[in-house]
Formats: C-alpha cells, sequence, structure tokens
C-alpha cells in the first residue's frame, strides 16, 4: 500500500471554499475526503479561515495557530478545546491524505494536541481553586504515551497526585480534593458538546480501577506497582510518560517505578503471560481475524496489537539490562531491537512497514466519520470510500494488498509466542517405567531424584507455575544429564542446583524459552561446578548468555568501562555498587561458559579478566571518591592512585584471583580537607582507601566484586592503607626488602587521575632501575622461592603455579633476570620475556621456550581454576573435565596434554639450574 491520492478536481462547492494557492497536493486531498469522509467535509465547510492559513502558511504554521488558540483563562475553555480539536482534525487529516506528513508526523501531531488539550484542562481545573498547575500528573500510556495517537483513539490515562501539594477546600481531604479535580479536568475534555469532544478518556489502567478513585496518590499507586502489579501492567508501562500537568511529579513517579517496568534480569514468563493474553483477544475478537468485511486491523491475526506486543515482549525481556532498547514509539522499538542484534534487520523492517500500512489503513477508517472503529466496514459502499481514501481503485486491491501486509507479522508473532511456550511430550507419572524404556543406565539414579522434584521436596519447585515449567522441560532436563560426558554427576549436581535455587519459575521459562542454554546447564552442571553453584545463587546469570555476543570476545577495557558507566550513570552509590557486582559477576560467567564451551582460549579469558577489574575500578572508584569529597570535602593537591600487582597488574587473572593492590596518592598541599566537614587530610585519604576496599570487597544481596590483598603496601599491615608517591618511592629507595622490589615488576597503575597515574608509575621505574648486584639479586630470589616452596609447598603434579618447574619459579626468573636489565621492565611476563631476550639476557631458544611454558602453565592455571578449585587439583579430575583439558589445549586425549605440561615445566626447571648453578640451595 502506498495511498497516493490520484489527482482529482473539487466539485463547485468545495472550489468556492478553497482559498487560490493551496498546494495541489492538499486540493486533492481535500476533493477525495470532500467525496468519501462526511466528518472532514463538515470541518470544511465550517472552516474557511483555516483553509486561508493553510494556504498561505502550509500545514505546520496551521497547525501552530491552532495548537496556540487554546487558552485556559478563558471561561469558554471546553468550547475552544473542541474548536480546535476540529481545526487539528482537519489539518492533520488533509496533510496525510497529501502525503505531506509521514505516519510519524501524523501521530505526534495528535498527540501533542492531546497533551496541550490536557494539561489546559488540568491547569483550569487547578485554577478554579486558585492554585497552580503543580501537585496532580495525567500519566499517558498506549498510544499517547507512545506519542502514536490516531485520529479518534482515546485517551489512556492515570492520574496521580502528592497530597501535601494539592489545594483544598475547607472541611476536604486531599484525597477527595484531588477526585474533583481530576473530575472536573476529564470532564473538560471528554464530556460530549455541541462540537463533540475532545477525546474519549480511559482511566481503566489504573491500578484495581473498579475500586479506586480517579486519581491516586503517588505514594499508593507506587506501593501497588511494587507489590500487587501483573505482567500486562508492566506491558503497559512500556509506553508511559508525563504527558499533562505536574511534569516534575510524574517524572519522579515514573522513575520510582522503573524496576517494576524494566527488570535486570529476563523474564521468560511474561512472554508466556503477553502471548497468553494475545490469543484469549483472538479469540474474544474471533470474528475480526481474517481479512475481508469486519476485520480488526487493531485486534485482528497479523494486526497492529501483534506487531506492538512484538516489540514490546522483546522490549521487556532486554530493556532492562539496555536503556537503549526503551523507545516508547513502535517503529523507534523496533528499529533499536535491531541494531541491539535483539531481532534480524529484515524482519524488524518487514514489521515496521506492515505497521506503517495498518496504521495508515487504521486513520483511513477512522477519518471518515470520526469513528473509533478498527474494523473494516461490513457495507461495500462504505469499504469503497476507505479504498477511495487510501488511493485505490477498488477494495479488493487493498484486501489483497492488507493480506500480503499481515502475513508476515501474523508469522513473526506466532514463532515469538511458540517458541515462549513450547510443549514438548511429558513425562508421564510413572517416570521410572519411561526412565527404562528412554534411559536404562540412568533410571535408577535419576528415578529418586525425579520423585523428590515432583514430591515438592525443593522448595523453588514448590509453587504451581514452577512446577508446570518443570513439568513441561523435564524430558530436555534429562535429555541434557543423559547427553553430558558425566550423566551420573551432572543428575547429583543438577539435584543440588535445584535445592540451591531461590526461585525456579521464571528460570525454567528461561531454559523453555532458549533450548540451547538446557546443554550449557549440563556441561556447566558437568565440568564447572563453581559456574553451576553460581547459576543456582543467581540464575539471572544465565540472561547475558541469550544475547548474539554471548560467545564472542569481550571488548577492551575502555569500551568495557564505558559500556558499565552507562549503567549506573546516575545511580545512588549503593545502587551503583549492585549493578557494578552484577554486571561483573555476569561478564565473569560469560567468560567462564566461553572457556567450558571451547569458544575462548584460557589466555583470552585471562586477559578479559583483568579488563573487567580495570572497567569496574574505573567505575567504582571515581565513585567512592565523589562519595568523599561530598562528605567532608576535597583534599587540595592529593589525587589518589590505585596500583595493581602481582597477576592482575601483569592483566591475566584467572576466576578465582583476588586483586592485590596499593593505595598511593599525590601530596596534599595542606593538612584539612576543604568541605563542610573538613577532617585531616590523612584521614580523609585513608578512609577513601579503606572505603574503596569496602567497596569492592563486601559482599551483598549479588554477591562480592574482588577479594582485596592490600598486604603489598609499605610496611605491609602495619603501615596506612594510603601512602603518598613520596613516601612510597623514599620507602622502597631504603627500607624496602628484596622480595618488595620482585613484587613492583608487575606494578601497574589503574585507576586514578592521568597525572597522577604517571608520577606513580614514574616512581615504580625510578625504583626498579636502580643499578643492582647480580649476587645480591639472584640470592634474594633464590631465598625468596625457598620460603615459599617451606610455607606454600605444591600440591601435585597439577598445581601448575607452586609446584616445581611451575608458574612461581618461571616468574622469579623472569623478575630476576628484569631487576637486572632494566630495559626489560614490563608488567606483562610475556612481553617481557621478548625484551630479556632483545637485552641479550636471554638466548632465544631459552626466551621461546620459557615463552612457551609461560603460555601453556597460565592456560592450564586459568582453566584449573574454573573446574578444579581448591581441593580438587589433590584428589585428580573427573572423565568429564579431563576430556575438557585435552580439547582446551589441542591434545589427543588427557596423556599427551599431561605430557605437554611436563614438557613445560621441565624447560622452567632447566632455565632455573642454568640460571642458579652457581649457587646453592635452590628449592
Amino acid at each position: 500500500m502506498d495511498f497516493r491520492l490520484p489527482p482529482r478536481e473539487p466539485p463547485p462547492e468545495l472550489a468556492a471554499l478553497l482559498p487560490a494557492g493551496l498546494d495541489p497536493a492538499l486540493a486533492t486531498a481535500a476533493a477525495t475526503a470532500w467525496a468519501t469522509a462526511p466528518f472532514l467535509k463538515g470541518l470544511m465547510r465550517s472552516r474557511s479561515a483555516l483553509l486561508a492559513t493553510l494556504a498561505a502558511d502550509g500545514p505546520e504554521r496551521a497547525l501552530e495557530a491552532a495548537l496556540h488558540s487554546i487558552d485556559h483563562d478563558e471561561p469558554a475553555l471546553a468550547v475552544r478545546l473542541r474548536r480546535a480539536r476540529g481545526d487539528v482534525a482537519l489539518l492533520v487529516a488533509l496533510a496525510d491524505l497529501a502525503g505531506l506528513w509521514p505516519l510519524e508526523k501524523v501521530t505526534a501531531a495528535l498527540s501533542d494536541f492531546a497533551d496541550l488539550a490536557l494539561d489546559r484542562a488540568v491547569a483550569a481545573a487547578l485554577s478554579e481553586r486558585g492554585a497552580p498547575n503543580r501537585g496532580l500528573a495525567v500519566l499517558a500510556l498506549g498510544k499517547l504515551g507512545s506519542r502514536e495517537l490516531n485520529y479518534s483513539s482515546d485517551v489512556d490515562l492515570i492520574l496521580i497526585h502528592e497530597p501535601d501539594l494539592l489545594p483544598c477546600r475547607p472541611g476536604e481531604e486531599p484525597d477527595e480534593a484531588a477526585v474533583r479535580i481530576a473530575r472536573r479536568a476529564v470532564a473538560l475534555i471528554a464530556d460530549p458538546m455541541a462540537d463533540g469532544y475532545v477525546a474519549r478518556v480511559d482511566l481503566r489502567l489504573r491500578p484495581a480501577s473498579e475500586i479506586t478513585p480517579m486519581s491516586l496518590s503517588a505514594a499508593a499507586a507506587e506501593h501497588y506497582y511494587q507489590s500487587s502489579a501483573e505482567t500486562w501492567e508492566r506491558l503497559a508501562f512500556v509506553r508511559a510518560r508525563a504527558a499533562a500537568g505536574d511534569p516534575a511529579l510524574g517524572e519522579e513517579f515514573l522513575g520510582r517505578i522503573r524496576p517494576f517496568v524494566w527488570r535486570q534480569s529476563l523474564d521468560y514468563t511474561a512472554v508466556r503471560d503477553i502471548g497468553a493474553l494475545s490469543l484469549r483477544i483472538r479469540d474474544h475478537w474471533s470474528a475480526g481475524q481474517m481479512p475481508g468485511p469486519g476485520y480488526d486491523l487493531k485486534r485482528g491475526r497479523g494486526g497492529i496489537r501483534e506487531v506492538e506486543f512484538f516489540a514490546q515482549i522483546h522490549q521487556l525481556l532486554w530493556g532492562g539490562r539496555d536503556a537503549s532498547l526503551r523507545p516508547r514509539a513502535t517503529l523507534d522499538a523496533l528499529a533499536a531491537l535491531a541494531a541491539a542484534g535483539r531481532i534480524e534487520d529484515g524482519e524488524a523492517e518487514q514489521l515496521g512497514a506492515s505497521y506503517r500500512a495498518l496504521r495508515t489503513l487504521e486513520h483511513r477508517l477512522q477519518m471518515r466519520a470520526d469513528a473509533q472503529t478498527h474494523e473494516v466496514p461490513k457495507l461495500a459502499a462504505e469499504r469503497e470510500q476507505v479504498a477511495l481514501l487510501s488511493g485505490a481503485t477498488g477494495w479488493a486491491a487493498v484486501e489483497r494488498a492488507l493480506v500480503a501486509v499481515i502475513t508476515p507479522v501474523a508469522a513473526s508473532y506466532d514463532r515469538l509466542i511458540t517458541a515462549a511456550a513450547p510443549d514438548p511430550t511429558p513425562m508421564p507419572a510413572d517416570h521410572g517405567r519411561w526412565l527404562k524404556t528412554h534411559y536404562p543406565g540412568l533410571a535408577t539414579i535419576l528415578a529418586p531424584l525425579i520423585a523428590g522434584w515432583r514430591g515438592g521436596k525443593v522448595r523453588a519447585l514448590k509453587s504451581p507455575p514452577a512446577m508446570a515449567a518443570f513439568e513441561r522441560l523435564l524430558p530436555a532436563l534429562v535429555a541434557g544429564i543423559a547427553a553430558a560426558a558425566e550423566p551420573k554427576r551432572a543428575a547429583a549436581r543438577l539435584d543440588s542446583f535445584f535445592h540451591q535455587l531461590p526461585a525456579a519459575a521464571q528460570f525454567l521459562a528461561l531454559l523453555e524459552a532458549n533450548p540451547r542454554l538446557v546443554a550449557l546447564l549440563g556441561t556447566l552442571l558437568g565440568v564447572a561446578p563453581s559456574l553451576a553453584d553460581a547459576l543456582a545463587r543467581t540464575p539471572a546469570l544465565f540472561d547475558v548468555m541469550l544475547g548474539p555476543e554471548a560467545f564472542e570476545p569481550l571488548p577492551p577495557a575502555e569500551a568495557l568501562a564505558a559500556e558499565l558507566a552507562r549503567l549506573v550513570e546516575g545511580q545512588p552509590f549503593e545502587t551503583m555498587l549492585d549493578r557494578v557486582r552484577r554486571w561483573t559477576g555476569e561478564r565473569r560467567f560469560q567468560l567462564g561458559a566461553q572457556l567450558v564451551e571451547g569458544r575462548a582460549s584460557p589466555l583470552a579469558v585471562a586477559a578479559s579478566l583483568a579488563d573487567l577489574a580495570d572497567a569496574a575500578l574505573a567505575v567504582v572508584v571515581p565513585a567512592v571518591t565523589a562519595a568523599m569529597v561530598e562528605a567532608h570535602g576535597i583534599v587540595p593537591g592529593a589525587e589518589p592512585v590505585v596500583l595493581a600487582l602481582g597477576r592482575y597488574g601483569g592483566g591475566s587473572l584467572t576466576h578465582a584471583s583476588d586483586l592485590d593492590l596499593i593505595y598511593l596518592h599525590t601530596q596534599p598541599t595542606g593538612s584539612l580537607s576543604v568541605g563542610v566537614k573538613p577532617i585531616s587530610a590523612s584521614l580523609w585519604l585513608n578512609r577513601w582507601a579503606q572505603r574503596l576496599t569496602t567497596a569492592l570487597s563486601v559482599p551483598t544481596a549479588h554477591g562480592e566484586l574482588y577479594e582485596v590483598d592490600t598486604r603489598l603496601r609499605p610496611w605491609g599491615a602495619k603501615g596506612p592503607l594510603a601512602t603518598s608517591i613520596e613516601s612510597f618511592a623514599r620507602y622502597h629507595a631504603g627500607e624496602a626488602e628484596g622480595w618488595e622490589h620482585m613484587a613492583l615488576q608487575r606494578a601497574r597503575p589503574v585507576a586514578g587521575a592521568a597525572a597522577a597515574q604517571a608520577a606513580a608509575a614514574a616512581a615504580v621505574q625510578t625504583i626498579l632501575r636502580r643499578p643492582r648486584d647480580r649476587a645480591e639479586v639472584l640470592a634474594w630470589a633464590r631465598q625468596m622461592r625457598a620460603d615459599i616452596a617451606t610455607a606454600k609447598p605444591g600440591q601435585g603434579a597439577f598445581d601448575v603455579k607452586l609446584a616445581p618447574g611451575g608458574l612461581v619459579d618461571l616468574e622469579f626468573i623472569v623478575h630476576a633476570l628484569q631487576l637486572l636489565t632494566p630495559s626489560a621492565l614490563d608488567p606483562d611476563m610475556a612481553s617481557g620475556i621478548e625484551r630479556l631476550a632483545a637485552a641479550g639476557a636471554l638466548s632465544r631458544a631459552q626466551a621461546d621456550g620459557l615463552s612457551a611454558s609461560l603460555r601453556l602453565l597460565t592456560g592450564w592455571l586459568v582453566l584449573l581454576r574454573l573446574v578444579a578449585p581448591g581441593p580438587a587439583l589433590a584428589g585428580g579430575f573427573s572423565h568429564a573435565v579431563e576430556a575438557l583439558i585435552a580439547k582446551t589445549f589441542g591434545q589427543p586425549d588427557f596423556a599427551a596434554a599431561c605430557a605437554e605440561l611436563t614438557l613445560a615445566r621441565n624447560r622452567v626447571r632447566l632455565a632455573w639450574e642454568e640460571l642458579f648453578r652457581n649457587h646453592t640451595g635452590e628449592s
């Protein structure tokens, strides 16, 4: 449908009304409307001045004049509103029919008039009490909320008020006053008069509309939405905005209920609820489901509402995690979803084209007689009028085009709601016999577990929705267990998983809607119990695996920091910390899943884990600083810096790594902070350090962010948490022990002002570049390694960190040589080895061997910290873990992977012996 009108000459009566110089397209539109739309014909007969303005200035200026004609101070406001409504209806219809305005401009013009009329009505109702326009807000939902109003839409409103701001008459309670003010404002808009009405007002979307008053206090409404609201009400608020009255009150209220609408965890139960609602609508309007006379453009199969629901369902799923997916308008929402990769570009374009056509045809139905209708007329003569308004030669052409428009919409929407509610073959009540038939090898272990799951022994499965979802998913879960590398172990872990789940309905709905996650869950249960345990505690972690980027490499630290900053922008401190924890936890889970699925290498995961920590600190550190400034002002001259050491400093973390941090700062220029509650500069800086440590490490409902180790600071646990860069330099120049200089090899500034970071880095370089005695350095290294071996002996052949030939030996070799070769200093050990080779401190063969060993040992460490944490190292591995290790390192079997590991360790031991061959007492 292109809706272009063929040229038409105005009949004599209309020609006498149309001013000279009218745009030919507008003249054709007027002639077509005169012949086919009685409502518009009547308006043209009574608005010669408006038509003159239209001819002289164009539709935009004519619309401005119509809007400016409304003045709530005049006693005839109701009349003026209705007169203006007729002006707007005629102007918009002619600009639409003439093809001068696209759909978005048409609906925006109608919506802007409705906003203005509502605002004038509320202001008038308040001014009758001698009060300004404040204390009562009009929230627009539906098409007015998204500024997509049609010609004859009713306006879906919720009225809220702030009792303390409303004017009350003697003996009148604020809530009573609110109802009277609301009733007066609505009457100014909706009561029929000689000139009709301004808009039909629908207040049924308000909380418990059958028993609540026209206007609710903001506090009462908020309580309802945070405690009792249903899924369809979340859907309604996707398009909500403060449209009239007190905008500050309205926006504040919408901000407070935002968590109700935009949930951080994916809720596929909402998809099922909305799908069921849409099917009930199809059943209720069954007569209008198929194209032809009586077809309902709004509620029919493939109609307007299904495009809107399609967009809004995806928005509810993903918008809580991505604010860019929250546009109110349907076309904007489809474009945003496609840009984010949540729907296919082609599908978004097709749905958008269908939506435009359906909305435009809907307007043609309504402008004929100002009727609130969405149905194709049942009378042939009326259908022909609609066809002429649509630029077609007859209704048959319109109907053919309509079939082509609604068919792809119905297909897309059916796929969506079917995917959210699959109907697998259920497992019979006698699951024991069924298991013996389908999975005889697992029947013995699974039969009692399923009996327990079905028998109410698992708290998370006790609710009817959870159990219903569980029954639908049970065959797939059993199939996933059977496909696991070690099914019996996976079954036992699934039982433990269910017992840890706080609630199961949403999680199981998520699995139903995304069957590939069942397989991933089986993998995690089989080889990564730490990830499975984390998922049981926080089922929303699985959400991150649904995006198209789930198995793609994470972006670099700068991009991650920018993403996280957008997520926490404007949030209070504690909310910010929760969001950082949740976001970081999700990305860590994503990296773990990539690793066990073989979609990312251990070294890439290690680097990304360090990037995540950088991003978290880039957001948390400024927030902690801002909180300290708010409480105690600034410390002139003092800029805090965070120095990373250890694996974090080297940019290579595991899932079990803590963060080795040193807190430094530039020298204060005064002894006190400058603010409302000044404190000593020293106290301010140490409180800042303590608060940062707490922010990073204290567990909350979303878990802990990182364990933090600050023992590498000057004077260790006896020293202050925060030290000036000057004191830090003096300490390392005169008091530090050799091992402390070894630790500084991987020091890297990770947070703080750029100049302060540069000063800290320069201080570290000055310390490390001092001339050193070779024998003394090697003696340090040998003694320190012996001390570590005594305090923390290796835990067997697979302790790739502490056992002989492991990473600790390799680190001592490299760091000792770097202290003796300042040109080779680099926090990244791989780069350090290359620099040592370039400086002649290592031969090319030695460097290549150590580099290969570093890669392999680090890879083993990263993988084992995930799949065999803690005591599992000493007890050997399951067959599933052995298979994963072989696959990860590209070996045909576990024995071959172990042989390669032995070779790497032997290379390290040989390098150790070569470096210390003139010394005795190696570890």
